[in-house]
Parts: structure tokens; C-alpha cells; sequence
């Protein structure tokens, strides 16, 4: 990735390249402009020469068309044809004309941009594009995790990378949810927030073992009517040794995976069992997956 990909913004937007664009085309979909535009405008009113929908709008477009730094989005947006300029919102210069940004005010814009205000526009679109019953029987599962992005830096920070904790739809990998935290410890208060204007109620969530805390139990089944999937390590040492006493001798195998990768071949062999007042807010089962280490997983939700 370019290192110009240095804008939190544009890492927001990043997201976009796990879309299908052919899934999102449907024509009873909420338009991507309609969200954008509850985007606040950090710009002063008088010399806006562009809409910041319009910026944002082209620069959505042109990410999903494969553009990964600043100049290709302003590539593409320069190359745009009239009528898909204004689709986009783009200023009307002339009849039938319309203008585009130049790459540095789509730069400056996007440097100036509350990038968590992004990422929550775009998640809030794409959750409305995953229509009830589109899976058909299988139960939505959204997975949580933190990631930091190499080569980029925000233009004011104290020079650490951007770090992302996101919420991503384990089907079409589209992020949900998006924030942006100060590294992997923030990773635990961001949580809650990350997830609080998503609907999940009756989908599976799943984080890892740094996630894995009563008070996230109690506001995803509790709070958000959603089922989880927590993985249990040593930061959870009195949880583990739980999990390690359970009877897994007399647990018959429910399967097994062979996963080749990281120079190594891994075989893997999947336990479940039920479990009552586990000492973990709605526990109802703990499964086993022993690789290199043992790791425990307790999976819980409302009956």
C-alpha cells in the first residue's frame, strides 16, 4: 500500500474492498449518499467549492473500483463520466457539466474527517444491505477483532500506526463497525461502543481471547439479545482451569480440520459440551479445539 494511504479516513473507506460491488446494485437498496451525508462537515461554510458528500461519495466509488491510495481516487474521480458524477453528488459547473475535486482537496478533506463518523456511515449502510433471510438457515455470525495497519500513521499522532477494532459479517467479510483506538489494550473499553448501534440480536459473536470478560458477555446477551463465542486463554486463568477440568476423555469428536499455512500443517479436532453455572455470565457450552495449544471456548446467548 502506498504510504500516501496515511489518512484515517481513507483507512476507514479501506473497508469497502470487501464488498462485492454486484451485491450492493440492487435497486430498492438505501443509497450510500443518504449515509454520507450524516458525515459533519469539519470544513468552514464560506469557500466550500464541493459538497463533502460528493468527496466522500467519489472517493467510496472509486475504492470500491479498486483504488487503494489518494491519487487513484483522484484518478478515477477525474476519469468519472458526467452522469456518474452526478450520481455521486458532484457540483454542477454547466448543464450537464459537473466537477470533480482535485486530489489536494480530497486530501486535506479526508486529513480533516472524524474517521470513526466514516467507518460508522458505511457499517450502517452495509448492515442494511444484508436483508432478513438472505442466509436462509444459517445463523449471521459477526466477528470482532483489532488490527494495526502497517504504513499508516494519523498527521497528528505521537507517530504510532493507525490501529483499527472493527466488526466484520463472517459470511461477506463486510465490516459493520468500525473505531479507531490507541492499540490493543483500548481494544477492551471499545467493545461495547463498536457494537452499540449495530442489530444483533440473534447473531453469533465472536473475539478473541482479549475479549473475553464478563461485562462482554452481559452486554451482548443482555444488552444486545446476541449469542457469543469467546475464546479462553491465561488472561482468564481461573475460567481456563474450568475449562481444563471438564471431562473432555469422554467427549466424542464433532470434527476435525487439517489447515496447512505459516510454514506449518495444523490438525485440529472440535469438542462440545454443555455446561450449568459455569462461573461466566451465560455460559451454556464450552467447546475444545487443541492445535499447538489447548485453547477453551465458551459459547453462550438466550435460550
Amino acid at each position: 500500500m502506498p504510504a500516501e494511504r496515511s489518512s484515517p479516513t481513507l483507512a476507514a473507506l479501506a473497508h469497502l474492498t470487501h464488498t462485492d460491488p454486484v451485491q450492493l446494485q440492487g435497486a430498492d437498496a438505501p443509497h450510500l449518499l443518504t449515509y454520507l451525508a450524516a458525515v459533519p462537515d469539519p470544513r468552514a461554510i464560506r469557500g466550500r467549492r464541493h459538497p463533502l458528500v460528493a468527496i466522500l461519495g467519489l472517493t467510496a466509488a472509486a475504492v470500491l473500483a479498486g483504488a487503494r491510495s489518494i491519487a487513484a481516487i483522484a484518478e478515477w474521480a477525474a476519469d468519472s463520466p458526467q452522469p456518474v458524477r452526478a450520481a455521486l453528488g458532484a457540483r454542477q459547473q454547466a448543464p450537464g457539466c459537473f466537477a470533480v475535486p482535485a486530489e489536494a482537496t480530497i486530501r486535506r478533506t479526508l486529513g480533516r474527517l472524524d474517521p470513526d463518523a466514516v467507518a460508522g456511515a458505511i457499517g450502517a449502510w452495509l448492515a442494511e444491505q444484508q436483508r432478513p433471510g438472505w442466509m436462509g438457515s444459517r445463523r449471521r455470525a459477526v466477528a470482532v477483532d483489532g488490527k494495526t495497519l502497517r504504513g499508516a500513521h494519523p498527521p497528528d499522532g505521537d507517530g504510532r500506526p493507525v490501529h483499527l477494532l472493527a466488526a466484520m459479517d463472517h459470511a461477506t467479510r463486510q465490516v459493520l463497525a468500525q473505531r479507531q483506538v490507541g492499540g490493543a489494550p483500548e481494544e477492551v473499553p471499545a467493545f461495547a461502543p463498536l457494537l452499540a448501534p449495530l442489530d444483533l440480536a440473534g447473531v453469533v459473536v465472536t473475539a478473541d481471547a482479549l475479549q473475553t470478560h464478563p461485562e462482554a458477555a452481559e452486554f451482548l446477551v443482555g444488552v444486545k439479545q446476541a449469542h457469543y463465542l469467546l475464546v479462553v486463554k491465561a488472561n482468564q486463568p481461573t475460567l481456563l482451569a474450568r475449562c481444563a477440568r471438564l471431562p473432555w476423555h469422554l467427549v466424542p469428536v464433532a470434527d476435525r480440520t487439517r489447515d496447512r499455512g505459516h510454514g506449518r500443517v495444523e490438525h485440529r479436532t472440535l469438542k462440545a459440551v454443555s455446561v450449568n453455572e459455569f462461573g461466566f455470565p451465560h455460559a451454556a457450552r464450552s467447546s475444545r479445539s487443541p492445535a499447538s495449544g489447548a485453547t477453551c471456548t465458551p459459547t453462550g446467548g438466550r435460550p
